[in-house]
């Protein structure tokens, strides 16, 4: 037992399995908190709730109180730990275990990634954790390997505004091949409007896609996935590209 404050937080809800498997191997860690979206709020990346209330109540589950439901995204969650639920800032938040791997360009839209950097935002070492099983799954491996990692974070820190993006193959635990640290990819769904029905002047569309080919690149999050192995990529907030800085100023922009 760490006798640390850690929260779990997701964005497939806090009725998932993902979310429980995690919970089940970490709560002998410490104090630990679960605030969580009241329904799934995947692909909301980093939206937070600025105008209409955000509805909290606590959430029972297996004869028992299991946390917090939140009717707002993953990020609203995080905040609403920090600030209002929890008695004092937590020393780690963990998001996941998601449902569907979290790499390449689908860590823009992704709320569990999103969760974990408004963690790092309050300087607080955060962890996203996602698996690559669209349907429901063994998240055990997982989680225990989440428990582990959640050790090592507390134990050596993350520097600032840097939060570790894992991934995990689905597939049975004696198959993992190793861990690979990794850097992000660029590799994205092929998305496309499906047309359902128009009605007068509306129509009505889904979001479909399929993932598209494997990168190349050797050092990618699902170059490691490829190739059985869990995928851990440290990713930070600042989206600066620090190479164009001097190219930009050599554009001579004047008003």
């Amino acid at each position: 037992m760490t006798n640390k404050r850690i929260l779990l937080v997701n964005d497939d809800g806090i009725d998932s399995q993902g979310l429980e498997s995690l919970h089940r191997e970490v709560k002998n860690l410490g104090e630990i908190f679960v605030i969580a979206p009241d329904s799934e709020k995947s692909g909301i990346s980093h939206a937070i709730t600025v105008r209409d209330e955000i509805c909290v109540e606590k959430f029972y589950k297996n004869g028992g109180f299991f946390g917090y439901a939140v009717r707002g995204t993953p990020a609203d969650c995080v905040k609403l730990g920090i600030m209002e639920i929890l008695p004092q800032k937590p020393e780690l938040v963990i998001s996941g275990i998601n449902h569907g791997e979290n790499t390449g360009l689908n860590t823009l839209y992704s709320g569990t990634v999103s969760a974990a950097k408004e963690a790092v935002v309050y300087g607080i070492p955060a962890i996203a954790v996602s698996m690559g099983n669209w349907k429901k799954g063994d998240f055990g491996f997982a989680a225990k390997f989440t428990r582990e990692l959640a050790l090592k974070a507390l134990k050596f820190g993350l520097p600032e505004g840097t939060l570790l993006n894992v991934n995990v193959p689905p597939i049975l635990e004696s198959d993992i091949r190793g861990i690979s640290i990794t850097r992000q990819g660029i590799r994205r769904f092929l998305e496309d409007f499906k047309k359902n029905r128009e009605e007068s002047n509306q129509i009505h569309d889904n979001l479909v896609g399929k993932r598209g080919d494997p990168e190349e690149a050797s050092d990618t999050e699902d170059s490691a996935i490829h190739r059985m192995k869990i995928s851990i990529t440290p990713i930070h907030y600042d989206m600066t590209n620090y190479n164009m800085i001097e190219k930009l100023k050599g554009w001579d922009i004047a008003l």
